[in-house]
């Protein structure tokens, strides 16, 4: 919330202003599960992903990390690289990266699980426990798509309606708070694009519209 000013009147108004690039990719850790109390769990996306002329991407692995940070360094528009820290010491999360001639591409998502009973749409940290649950629900002989959104501006539209036609049901996962999180964007845009492939409302499972407790028994 810091550099909130520099971010949003200037770095993302430069190009619409005058022409001029500001290629910048500016890191930061967010989102909460570790205890870090109301201000070091935020999740502060949506307040970047309101602002035209600003990339915002989320990646939940460590290959996606390495390919789409690559990606953000060769965008010429500023890239809000959010980082979740639940992530960062996940040994679950250790693999082999890929090679140094891979680059990534912004606003494309990733199907994390396939599956035609149920879309669980989804970014960061959320896409580990969306894939928990699908495994838990698969049990019950119901599978789930997981479809990571990886890069929350631009969406990518083809990936979300195209997991709606597929599905006809829709959840859609975030950390966000329940209130003006990226839940409701996606939900007025599946009922825009797909909403006759429905066959039941839309859900969402965010947070609670309150600031993150410090006492991790709250928090869970």
């Amino acid at each position: 919330s810091c550099g909130f000013d520099l971010l949003t009147n200037f770095a993302a108004k430069c190009h619409y202003r005058w022409g001029a690039a500001v290629p910048i990719v500016v890191r930061g850790p967010g989102g909460g599960l570790v205890g870090g109390g109301p201000f070091h769990s935020q999740s502060v996306e949506m307040y970047f992903v309101n602002t035209p002329g600003i990339k915002v991407v989320a990646p939940s692995t460590a290959s996606d990390a390495k390919i789409l940070l690559k990606a953000a360094i060769r965008d010429p528009n500023p890239v809000l690289f959010m980082e979740h820290k639940a992530l960062y010491r996940a040994p679950s999360l250790r693999e082999d990266l890929p090679g140094p001639d891979a680059v990534g591409e912004l606003g494309k998502a990733a199907i994390r699980r396939a599956g035609d009973d149920l879309a669980i749409i989804t970014y960061g940290a959320m896409v580990h426990r969306s894939l928990e649950a699908a495994e838990q629900l698969a049990k019950d002989g119901i599978e789930a798509r997981v479809l990571d959104l990886r890069t929350l501006s631009p969406l990518d539209d083809a990936a979300i309606l195209d997991a709606t036609r597929v599905c006809s049901r829709v959840l859609i996962v975030h950390e966000d708070t329940r209130t003006g999180g990226l839940a409701g964007e996606i939900t007025s845009r599946i009922n825009e694009g797909a909403f006759e492939w429905l066959d039941a409302p839309i859900m969402r499972v965010a947070a609670a519209d309150t600031p993150v407790p410090y006492a991790k028994g709250l928090e869970a």
